[in-house]
């Protein structure tokens, strides 16, 4: 383990945060860091588990806990799988392979988000683990069925259709630290938001060895990859829609995951649509601001479907016990997020390899803590909610 981010140093995920915010621009690090509007789902989602109790079954001999799971008929090693975040080359020289990569090493899933600044082939083969697409309508239909052409060439295993951005959310920070500006290219609007880059040399020098700014190559229209300031009128023109799902499963033929669900009618369309999962998830809060964390709506979503098709959820996840917790509401799957994308900023592969390791070790921990050997056994009995939860 590289010692810049091994202990003491890096103890949680906490401290590979703020090693990413030393080594990153305003900028890059607002971009991982905030959410939308007054930010109060992206504290809430945090602190929701906070609510949760554990009831611990003592005098339990667990010598061995098992983690193994399965979703989709796709088997993992680990209960939680990497997340889509876009934009991960700007965290770290080749972000999306660098990340794959250290989800393969640990035995887990990716999800390659299509705005990425990789090309999904070369992050498809940096892992031999099952790796998931996650799909926007960027650039209309005719250019998603070719990257859906491609996800399937390149072997990935399912689609993970998002449906939470018909636009952009308005995270302020970005605004404040010249994000669009900065983007434009021009160097006159660009000035007053330079100096946060040049204070960060050696982030910079890697930025420039890597190409600069990216582009995103899984976008391909007729004048070639999609531009970065060229996301927000194309996520306006091509809003997903419950029809767009027959298309979309004709001309992906494989699992299908629905990504962005927040209440149990939106649930239980999914299913009687024919889709393979869903996703728990307000969109790591950097969307619609005051939706409740997805911890807490987690329960809603699992009566929803009762058994039919598996549920996952992502959010807020900052601690193993986080994870133990959504298992213990009826989770069949977590993903994770920031987590990562902390440690691969703080480090590039070693961070992320960093922060895979903390969450395990945490997991590992509280289920033996807990007296439950296997992630499969764990239930609403070994926890306590709120009674304003209603579980």
């Amino acid at each position: 383990m590289n010692q810049n981010v091994s202990a003491p140093r890096v103890v949680n995920v906490s401290d590979l945060r703020d090693l990413a915010k030393k080594r990153l621009p305003k900028m890059v690090f607002g971009y991982i860091d905030s959410g939308a509007d007054r930010e109060q789902t992206l504290a809430q989602n945090c602190s929701a588990y906070n609510e949760i109790l554990f009831r611990p079954r003592c005098a339990v001999a667990t010598p061995e806990v098992e983690l193994k799971i399965s979703v989709l008929g796709q088997n993992f090693n680990l209960p939680f799988l990497l997340g889509p975040v876009g934009s991960s080359r700007m965290f770290y020289p080749q972000g999306e392979v660098v990340a794959a990569r250290e989800a393969g090493k640990a035995g887990t899933g990716y999800t390659l988000s299509t705005l990425s600044g990789c090309r999904l082939e070369d992050v498809k083969q940096a892992t031999e683990c099952p790796a998931w697409y996650q799909l926007y309508l960027l650039g209309g239909r005719d250019v998603a069925l070719k990257t859906i052409e491609r996800a399937k060439s390149a072997g990935f295993s399912a689609i993970v259709l998002t449906i939470d951005t018909p636009v952009s959310g308005l995270r302020e920070l970005d605004v404040r630290n010249g994000t669009k500006e900065l983007l434009s290219q021009n160097p006159l609007t660009m000035l007053p938001f330079l100096p946060q880059m040049l204070a960060k040399p050696c982030w910079l020098s890697q930025w420039f060895g890597d190409g600069g700014l990216m582009n995103f190559p899984n976008v391909v229209l007729e004048n070639g990859p999609m531009g970065y300031t060229e996301i927000g009128p194309a996520l306006e023109q091509s809003v997903v829609t419950w029809d767009d799902l027959k298309w979309i499963r004709e001309a992906w033929g494989g699992k299908l995951i629905i990504k962005g669900v927040h209440i149990g009618d939106d649930a239980r369309k999914a299913v009687d649509l024919g889709v393979d999962a869903v996703v728990v998830s307000n969109h790591g809060a950097r969307q619609l601001d005051s939706v409740a964390p997805t911890i807490r709506v987690l329960p809603e979503i699992v009566k929803a479907v009762n058994g039919e098709i598996d549920v996952l959820m992502d959010g807020g996840i900052r601690r193993g016990s986080d994870v133990v917790k959504a298992y213990c509401l009826g989770a069949k799957g977590v993903l994770i997020g920031r987590a990562y994308a902390y440690g691969l900023a703080a480090g590039g592969g070693p961070g992320v390899a960093r922060a895979i390791e903390i969450l395990k070790t945490d997991i590992i921990r509280t289920m033996k803590l807990l007296g439950c050997d296997s992630v499969h056994k764990l239930d609403s009995s070994y926890i306590q909610t709120p009674q304003s939860w209603g579980c």
